[in-house]
């Protein structure tokens, strides 16, 4: 146990620094297998999507074809508390593209992403049938353009969810959370509530996690390519009125904490500074990291996950 356990902790380190996993035949074949499972479930549901478009009732398909999606990855998701089906911000925290495919098949939520995922190939069009917003983030004088987005997206939706903390971490470490995004709420709409969510891969978490240098692709077939199933929780915590908490870093604080106490729970010990330097939301890894042994200090990857 001991030896299967420090090998997969040199894994993690090594594709943390960008260095590919090696994939045998039996990986590559795993990949083949998850990848047929996608493509079949869009065969199945995405003419039906269109058709409930037509017909200008609400579709369910994308919810559905995300649900599937996670657990053809290998997500064998749990659903914990019960999330609000409209008028709701979710505030979440992040560590993989599994994410996105977890908390929209147990809720049917639109996201916020980077600009740079709609000219993706599939991700991107993936992306316009489950209604995402899409942002800049070096776009800082069209802040309010992308705000009058977000208020368009809780009305047309009636769920937004965003990552604040603005990359992946490794499921033991929460990062600062980020505000423009949330000044959607100042002064919040009419009846919208803000629900935190926690996802929980469990001792699965660094594994699953995108985090130092490794490459989209590579954790993508990293992942497609694992052994197994995997537990995964997403814990819907407990809404709150964002008028109770005036202004976005109140807002962002409150959830934050929610998070950060339903995470010390659920991992049953303190949390730990993340070990990666991220340039793209301005967070330096400290110079001594004794939490974190087993995930030494890499170079800061060289674009964002997409959050």
């Amino acid at each position: 146990m001991a030896e299967a356990l420090a090998v997969a902790a040199h894994r993690r380190a090594e594709a943390a620094a960008g260095r590919p996993s090696p994939i045998d035949l039996a990986g590559r074949l795993r990949i083949a297998l998850r990848a047929a499972g996608l493509v079949l479930g869009l065969l199945l549901t995405v003419p039906l999507h269109y058709l409930w478009r037509m017909l200008r009732i609400g579709s369910p398909w994308p919810k559905i074809f995300l649900g599937w999606a996670a657990r053809v990855s290998g997500a064998r998701v749990e659903r914990v508390g019960v999330p609000l089906k409209r008028d709701v911000f979710y505030i979440s925290n992040h560590l993989s593209w599994i994410d996105i495919l977890a908390i929209a098949g147990q809720s049917g939520t639109a996201f916020v992403a980077k600009e740079e995922i709609r000219a993706a190939p599939v991700v991107g069009w993936l992306s316009t049938l489950n209604r995402t917003v899409f942002v800049k983030r070096e776009n800082r004088l069209g802040v309010a353009e992308q705000i009058n987005q977000l208020r368009d997206a809780l009305a047309e939706n009636w769920s937004v969810t965003v990552f604040p903390e603005g990359t992946t971490t490794d499921g033991k470490s929460l990062l600062p959370f980020k505000t423009p995004m949330l000044r959607v709420l100042e002064p919040p709409p009419p009846g919208v509530l803000v629900q935190p969510v926690l996802l929980d891969y469990g001792a699965a978490g660094e594994e699953i996690g995108w985090i130092g240098a490794e490459t989209g692709l590579d954790n993508a077939k990293r992942l497609l390519a694992r052994r197994g199933a995997f537990r995964m929780r997403v814990h819907f915590l407990e809404p709150f009125y964002p008028h109770d908490f005036p202004g976005r870093k109140a807002i962002a604080a409150e959830s934050r904490r929610r998070i950060e106490e339903a995470l010390i729970e659920a991992l049953g010990h303190p949390l730990r500074p993340f070990a990666h330097a991220v340039d793209a939301v301005r967070y330096e890894a400290p110079a001594t990291d004794k939490g974190a042994e087993d995930l030494p200090h890499r170079p800061p990857p060289p674009i964002a996950p997409p959050s």
